[in-house]
């Protein structure tokens, strides 16, 4: 996960062990603006919006650990500790460069198995 872009991983279903990559979200981010003030709320709304696609594909999510590059992980803990849906949800995260897909499926599939 970074600003621009996140790769969900887990099981497709309940029952399977397998991890997979379950989808890809980007933020375009807010682009040119004339005015600062209208730029940064675009960004906020921006990165909102981006959150609320990761969430959406996490559905039932128990667990989740979060790597990327940035600080935008802290800020996506954030998010999920403030959503009712992910309330109770156990979050961890740890810093890393950007992966292939099978290097973060391989990755996470070690992390939790």
């Amino acid at each position: 996960m970074d600003n621009h872009h996140a790769t969900v991983v887990g099981h497709e279903t309940p029952d399977t062990t397998e991890f997979t990559v379950l989808g890809h979200v980007s933020n375009p981010g807010p682009g040119g603006n004339s005015s600062e003030n209208a730029a940064n709320h675009l960004e906020k709304t921006l990165i909102q919006k981006y959150f609320k696609e990761i969430g959406a594909l996490m559905v039932n999510a128990e667990e989740v650990h979060l790597t990327g590059t940035g600080t935008i992980q802290e800020q996506f803990t954030h998010y999920l500790a403030e959503t009712p849906q992910f309330k109770n949800t156990v979050t961890t995260d740890c810093t890393s460069n950007k992966m292939s897909d099978e290097k973060l499926v391989e990755f996470i599939g070690a992390r939790f198995n």
